[in-house]
C-alpha cells in the first residue's frame, strides 16, 4: 500500500513495479483486467504497459478471437525468453541450478548428486557456478539476467547469505552467497534464503497457497523445515531465523537424538531416518529415495512399512497440531519428502489434529500437499531473485543490460 504523501514519481515507479507483479505471477492479462485489479483507469493502464514494453520486459499483443463484438482489449505478456534470473538449489544430497524466465518459466535447468560429505562450501560453489556459465553462454544474445537467487537447508543470515548453520552438513559461519556471487562473476550480489521459507512463498504465491493470508509450510528432506505466511508475509524472527519447525520439540523424555544437538526434534522424530529405522530398513535404505522406498513398501501392503508409517504420522500429526493451536493457519501444506508421508498418514495426522487442536482453530484449517512439488524450494530461490526487478523495473532492467552488454562485448 502507498504511503501517504508520495510523489507522482514514487507512485509510477510503485505502479510499474505492481503490474509487472501481476502479470509475472498471474500470467498474460488484458488491459482491462490489470486496470481493474489495480483499480486504474485504462489510459493510465495503457502507459505502464507502453514503458515496460519500451524496456523490453513485457510485450502486447491481440487476444485470441474472444467472440465478443468491439475492439479487444490488448493483453501483456512476461517477456520470458529475454529477461530472466539465476535459481539455485542447495539440498543434502542435490544441487540444482535454472534459469528463469519473467513469469516463471523454466527456460534451462542442470542437476548433480551432492555427497553427503560435510562442509563441502567449495564444492558446491564451484558445481553451481559451472553451471549458471553454461546457462549464461545458452542464452539470447539480447537476454538479460537481473537477479540469483539462492535456496539452501540451513540457517541463513539475512543480507549477506551467510549460512551460519547447516546442521545436516555440518556447515557453520560459511559465506556462501558472497563467494557464489564471487565465482559467478555477473556483477550481481546473490540472495541466499532458508530452503523451507522460501518454499512457503512459492507456495503462498505460485502453489496451492494461493489466495491465503495465513498458512503453514512443512517441508521434508533429510530434516525438516518449514515457513510460516502470516497475514501474507513470511514469519522470520527477530534475527531472520524463525520458523525453525523441524526442531519444535515433541518428545522431550524418549525422543530421537537430532542433528541439532537436542533431542525429541520433530525432525528426528519424522524425518527420513527416522522412518526408515522405524521400517526396520536402516541396513538396507538411506537417503530420501530410501524413505521413498518406505512408503511405496506401505502402499503395496507391507506391513512393517505400513506400521512405520502409522508411527511417524502419528507423531507428525502432534506437530501440525501444536501449529494450528499457535498461529491458526487456513492451511498447512506438506513438501518434500513429507507429502509422501503425508500421503501414507493421512489419517493419523487428521486424528491428532481432531484430538488435539481447538475446535475453533480446527473449523476451516484445510490440510494439503504442495503443488509445486520437489521445485518449491528451487521456485522460492526464483522469485527471490525476480524481487528487486519487481520493486524497481525499468532501473533493475537498465543495469542488467549494461552489465550484459559490457560482458558480451
Amino acid at each position: 500500500m502507498l504511503k501517504a504523501g508520495r510523489s507522482q514519481e514514487e507512485i509510477r515507479q510503485h505502479n510499474l513495479g505492481a503490474l509487472l507483479r501481476h502479470v509475472h505471477l498471474g500470467g498474460p492479462l488484458s488491459r482491462t483486467e490489470l486496470a481493474d485489479l489495480m483499480g486504474l483507469n485504462r489510459s493510465t493502464i495503457m502507459g505502464l504497459t507502453g514503458e515496460l514494453t519500451a524496456a523490453g520486459l513485457v510485450r502486447e499483443e491481440l487476444p485470441k478471437d474472444t467472440g465478443r463484438a468491439g475492439r479487444p482489449s490488448l493483453v501483456v505478456r512476461p517477456e520470458s525468453d529475454r529477461v530472466y534470473v539465476l535459481a539455485f538449489d542447495v539440498r543434502v544430497d542435490r544441487l540444482v541450478a535454472a534459469r528463469v524466465g519473467l513469469g516463471g518459466t523454466v527456460l534451462d535447468r542442470r542437476e548433480a548428486v551432492r555427497p553427503r560429505a560435510g562442509a563441502d562450501l567449495d564444492d558446491v560453489v564451484g558445481t553451481l557456478a559451472g553451471f549458471a556459465r553454461r546457462m549464461h553462454r545458452e542464452a539470447p544474445p539480447d537476454a538479460v539476467c537481473v537477479g540469483v537467487g539462492a535456496a539452501y537447508c540451513g540457517m541463513i543470515r539475512p543480507g549477506d547469505g551467510m549460512v551460519r548453520f547447516g546442521p545436516n552438513m555440518g556447515w557453520v559461519d560459511q559465506a556462501f552467497g558472497t563467494e557464489l556471487g564471487h565465482r559467478l562473476g555477473l556483477g550481481l550480489p546473490v540472495a541466499v534464503g532458508n530452503e523451507a521459507h522460501l518454499g512457503a512463498l512459492a507456495e503462498h504465491e505460485r502453489g496451492v497457497g494461493v489466495g491465503f493470508q495465513n498458512l503453514v509450510y512443512l517441508h521434508g528432506d533429510v530434516g525438516v523445515g518449514g515457513g510460516i505466511i502470516v497475514g501474507g508475509k513470511l514469519l522470520d524472527g527477530d534475527g531472520g531465523y524463525g520458523c525453525e519447525l523441524g526442531h519444535m520439540m515433541v518428545n522431550p523424555y524418549n525422543g530421537r537424538p537430532c542433528g541439532c544437538g537436542s533431542r525429541g526434534c520433530l525432525e528426528a522424530e519424522v524425518g527420513e531416518q527416522a522412518l526408515i529405522d522405524a521400517a526396520g530398513r536402516s541396513a538396507e535404505l538411506s537417503g530420501r529415495e530410501g524413505a521413498r522406498a518406505v512408503v511405496d513398501a506401505a502402499g503395496r501392503g507391507d506391513v512393517a512399512a505400513q506400521d512405520a508409517l502409522r508411527r511417524i504420522g502419528d507423531w507428525l500429526g502432534i506437530g501440525v497440531a501444536n501449529l494450528i493451536n499457535l498461529f491458526n493457519p487456513g492451511l498447512v501444506i506438506f513438501g518434500g519428502m513429507l507429502r509422501e508421508v503425508y500421503q501414507g498418514s493421512a489419517a493419523q495426522v487428521h486424528s491428532r489434529v481432531e484430538a488435539n487442536v481447538l475446535v475453533i482453530s480446527r473449523e476451516r484449517v484445510r490440510l494439503r500437499t504442495s503443488a509445486l512439488g520437489d521445485d518449491a524450494t528451487l521456485t522460492g530461490a526464483a522469485e527471490l531473485a525476480f524481487a528487486e526487478v519487481l520493486a524497481n523495473p525499468l532501473e533493475v532492467l537498465a543495469h542488467g543490460a549494461g552489465r550484459a552488454g559490457a560482458g558480451r562485448a
